[in-house]
């Protein structure tokens, strides 16, 4: 028989029953799991896998029931983790067949520079996808004591969306994450395009060009250079003006008073609420944001010695200046909202001051600041959404703290690691806080998966960006392992990245374009992609669904064509693949630069070296 036609005639046999899988494949070591959802509660007992000549090589095995999820009245796992042979399978349970199902070493062999072809075409300044300049007033300073309409040279770094605006918060982020998954797993890139973003190998990995335009603009959104300069330290572009207008970059028709096209507004930190309108944030400092920096910088200043000495040197002055900034001024520097009454309502600080202040003891090595991580630690052992049932939008952020691992990392003779009892007295062993870091890690790993006992094994709350909480919680969980070699989140890390890649009601990878084949967003939430095509995408991360509470209540959304997944919407959280959800289908740049550790992960011990 035809395999396509089996395919069909089996898929016909149970319409309501669906088998989702990781369409991008398994790792041949890792667990494998795949997940039935029925939107009729049918019952499925066993489950078989056969290889591409159909032959059986697993099963029949247990098809577990594991209770209601979402639309799907029943769930089932299957777990065919046994089957270790790399090669192409289908799995099969009561008349339903999956799609083809990779195993291989090589499965996210170049994955993670995947997701740079969304980075790229998300620049401002000189933007590969139009191959022109973008954006190139930015930007007039606004909401300042002394300096308000006075120009500053600003332009550079990614959109943070699908929109224009530029946010250092997930902006310092991002380029701390491709910083850390090339220092981690440089064997997972390639080089195949120059800093400009252009086609063409300049013997420097892709994702440190990425990286490095990311601190180029980061660098200029802190301009002072020493501690005699005046200290400003800029938290965004643009505001939610930039809605009105739906255009392209080289085209960006928005208002912000000064005539179309024109000026952009910069906002400074300010250490108290911000809105030029009628909204306002809750801002009471500056750490969130000079954490962030400093954090970027000091990674910067580590990785690019080797290639650039005098960009080094400057971002380790930087790095020591918006560390101190933050500890002069702490709290939360929030996003100003325009005329929206949404912005980024981050809540937390000590996560980045506790980043911040490992990464400059990794760089410098002064006891003082491993001091000052280890206190900030201790404020905040557990990322407070861990275990909660919602947040606010990005109330804490980011998703995941780095900082235990960093500072964990920086102990650890195998890394370069400087010894504890000659910096600090030998007050503390490497040993104990290595283990106490990753006592934090698993308290909220465990929190999370308190929450998990459904058919896909996800505790996360869907809120608005679930799809960052997803890979906030494999990126944590997967550190935690790295730390201790313990495999007790393991099942639950490898599902929040199956979820990402098709085990979800819906069997859709929430990232565009990949894999090649598979089944991703077509209409996304994206002006470019909606005047440009799809393909200009490639590689952005999804929002991903939200609780239906959340997306009745938000403004503006509306479906512009019949949903396609309307079965699969009819429980307690909703994802559109429409251009009118911005709340389900906008892709993130945050989002994708922290997917890329994940994917390197995944590809590093498989990629050979270069």
């Amino acid at each position: 028989m035809n395999g396509a036609f089996l395919f069909l005639s089996l898929v016909a046999a149970d319409s309501n029953s669906f088998i989702r899988t990781n369409q991008v494949g398994y790792l041949p070591d890792a667990p494998k799991i795949a997940v039935i959802c029925s939107l009729d509660s049918a019952s499925f007992s066993s489950f078989e896998v056969r290889d591409a000549r159909n032959r059986r090589v697993l099963g029949p095995a247990p098809a577990r029931a594991t209770g209601s999820f979402a639309a799907c009245r029943s769930t089932f796992r299957l777990d065919f983790t046994a089957l270790r042979r790399e090669g192409t399978y289908t799995l099969i349970a009561g008349g339903i067949e999956s799609r083809p199902v990779r195993i291989g070493r090589d499965v996210y062999a170049g994955a993670a520079d995947t997701l740079l072809y969304y980075m790229r075409q998300q620049r401002s300044g000189w933007n590969p996808l139009f191959q022109t300049w973008v954006h190139n007033q930015d930007a007039l300073i606004v909401d300042h004591p002394t300096r308000t309409g006075q120009y500053q040279d600003v332009q550079g770094g990614w959109a943070d969306a699908a929109d224009f605006l530029q946010y250092v918060a997930t902006s310092a982020h991002a380029t701390f994450m491709l910083l850390m998954a090339y220092r981690d797993n440089p064997r997972a890139f390639a080089d195949k395009f120059d800093a400009w973003g252009r086609p063409g190998a300049n013997g420097i990995a892709d994702v440190l060009d990425e990286a490095r335009h990311g601190l180029n603009w980061l660098a200029k959104m802190f301009p002072a250079e020493d501690s005699t300069d005046e200290l400003i330290v800029f938290n965004q572009i643009a505001d939610d003006r930039d809605h009105s207008y739906w255009d392209l970059p080289p085209t960006d028709t928005s208002d912000y008073g000064w005539g179309k096209g024109s000026w952009r507004p910069v906002y400074p930190c300010t250490g108290k609420p911000q809105g030029l309108f009628t909204g306002k944030n809750r801002s009471d400092g500056l750490a969130s944001t000079a954490g962030k920096y400093a954090s970027a910088f000091a990674l910067g200043a580590s990785l690019l010695r080797e290639h650039d000495v005098t960009f080094a040197e400057r971002l380790r002055k930087k790095a020591i200046l918006a560390y101190d900034a933050g500890q002069r001024f702490p709290g939360v520097c929030q996003t100003a909202p325009g005329r929206s009454p949404y912005f980024y309502e981050e809540d937390n600080w000590v996560d980045d001051m506790e980043l911040a202040a490992a990464e400059l003891f990794a760089l410098i090595g002064h006891p003082r600041y491993l001091s000052d991580a280890l206190r900030f630690a201790e404020h905040e052992p557990v990322t407070p959404w861990m275990g909660a049932d919602t947040a606010r939008h990005y109330q804490w952020f980011p998703w995941h703290n780095n900082g235990h691992y960093e500072i964990a990392r920086a102990l650890d003779p195998k890394h370069g690691g400087i010894p504890l009892e000659v910096t600090a007295g030998g007050e503390f062993s490497p040993g104990v806080v290595g283990t106490v870091d990753a006592e934090y890690y698993r308290r909220g790993l465990q929190a999370v998966v308190n929450r998990a006992n459904n058919g896909f094994r996800v505790g996360i709350p869907f809120i608005w960006c679930s799809n960052n909480l997803m890979a906030s919680f494999a990126t944590q969980a997967l550190l935690y392992r790295q730390m201790t070699g313990d495999e007790t989140f393991r099942e639950y890390e490898v599902a929040a990245l199956d979820w990402l890649l098709g085990v979800n009601p819906w069997g859709t990878s929430m990232i565009i374009g990949f894999p090649n084949g598979g089944v991703w967003a077509q209409k996304p939430h994206s002006q470019v992609a909606d005047l440009l095509g799809v393909q200009t995408q490639l590689g952005g991360l999804l929002d991903g669904p939200v609780y239906r509470s959340i997306y009745e209540n938000l403004r503006g959304i509306r479906l512009l064509e019949p949903d396609e997944y309307a079965r699969f919407n009819t429980g307690f959280i909703v994802y559109h693949d429409d251009l009118g959800d911005y709340s389900t289908n906008e892709p993130i740049m945050d989002g994708t630069a922290n997917l890329s550790y994940l994917f390197a992960a995944m590809a590093a011990a498989t990629v050979p070296n270069r």
